[in-house]
């Protein structure tokens, strides 16, 4: 049996300041980090899970994300990367991004970074306008937001992403088309280009802000679109753009059904062991507390079941502009094509999705009404 890549996701749970629109596992930084502590049983944890799958073989992508883990030192990710180096074997070349906020750049830091191995960053912009900023309560100013660019390059970075909103609180289309434009000229390798959605257990969702129609937001985003696929920048999921032969590989592995380790609060993770009967998704506790109070006993799993995994793989491949071919289908899931039946044809019949080149794949009706796919493969 082959088993599909592996990637190892990171997660480092603090930030300066809570985003109102944010519901990712973050905490607003009250005293002094536990750095020390919490690498301590980051690499504790990932000696757990390999012990716990078996697990053998080599990493192929490191993503470490937040919070903003930019904010810890250099020394730390140091004995962080040495660690895993120690303990799982990682292909040549690889990739390892660190999501950085502008508020935390530093010249010298992110040199430090990049010396480590440390080979993308991912800067959460969202926009280089300050009102907007200032309505999203981001930490960071547009003048700094600009500066990161620089300062990424300056440090030896040659392939870096920028995060950018639109539909913003009280926001205009040429809002985002500048912030389009302006995100170009800094040179990045790849744009991450999304809408700001109200999510359950934030800010925003409790107190909506009052944003634009969906005619104009969908508008703004096809301008966006135009702009960036005229200057390079290949569409090539949902909200992702980027130049030739730069996707985030790590991103790439999770749209395509690979598996990853999930580590750190609130981290999640997918491993198969056999196929199809066990696919696990795994877990680990959300509070940064109790995450280092149970080093040894972090998280759970459970069985991704088979009659779900139809729906599993779709979700996620079909993100990808490329699709899927039968062959990957049956690799990665390790069920035959006719376990996509009767969605698949009701999909092609009804012209949401298209056929070609042995790939299935979104039409352009597809794309935009993803939910009115994905509900047919409900088991």
């Amino acid at each position: 049996m082959s088993l599909p890549p592996l990637s190892l996701y990171i997660h480092i749970p603090w930030c300066i300041k809570k985003c109102p629109y944010c519901d990712f596992n973050s905490h607003a930084v009250k005293n002094d980090t536990p750095e020390t502590a919490y690498i301590d049983a980051l690499l504790n944890d990932l000696t757990e899970d390999i012990l716990r799958y078996s697990i053998s073989r080599p990493i192929s992508s490191i993503f470490i994300g937040g919070g903003t883990p930019s904010l810890f030192v250099p020394e730390s990710f140091e004995r962080l990367l040495s660690g895993i180096k120690q303990r799982i074997p990682l292909i040549p070349d690889i990739e390892i991004t660190l999501e950085a906020n502008p508020g935390t750049f530093e010249s010298q830091k992110f040199a430090e970074f990049r010396a480590l191995g440390i080979n993308r960053l991912s800067i959460g912009i969202q926009s280089f306008n300050d009102g907007l900023l200032q309505k999203l309560g981001r930490v960071h100013s547009a003048k700094e937001a600009l500066a990161a660019g620089d300062i990424a390059q300056r440090a030896g970075f040659t392939n870096f992403n920028l995060d950018l909103m639109f539909g913003l609180p009280d926001s205009n289309p040429e809002d985002s088309i500048n912030d389009v434009k302006t995100a170009i000229s800094l040179k990045p390798t790849h744009l991450s280009f999304y809408q700001l959605t109200l999510e359950p257990n934030t800010y925003f969702h409790k107190f909506p802000p009052k944003l634009p129609n969906d005619e104009i937001i969908f508008s703004t985003q096809k301008q966006a679109q135009h702009i960036l696929a005229e200057q390079g920048y290949h569409h090539y999921e949902v909200s992702a753009y980027s130049q030739t032969n730069r996707q985030c590989q790590h991103n790439l592995n999770y749209w395509q059904f690979g598996d990853y380790l999930g580590i750190g609060a609130g981290a999640h993770g997918k491993i198969t062991q056999a196929l199809p009967q066990t696919i696990n998704r795994t877990f680990k506790p959300k509070s940064p507390e109790q995450y280092l109070a149970h080093t040894h006993k972090n998280g759970g799993a459970e069985l991704i079941k088979m009659a779900e995994l139809p729906l599993e793989f779709v979700m996620n491949h079909l993100r990808l502009k490329q699709g899927f071919t039968v062959d990957t289908y049956q690799t990665r899931t390790g069920l035959t094509i006719d376990t996509l039946e009767p969605a698949l044809s009701n999909c092609l019949k009804e012209g949401l999705l298209i056929y070609r080149n042995n790939h299935y794949y979104c039409s352009e009706q597809g794309w935009n009404f993803m939910d009115n796919i994905l509900e047919k493969f409900i088991p």
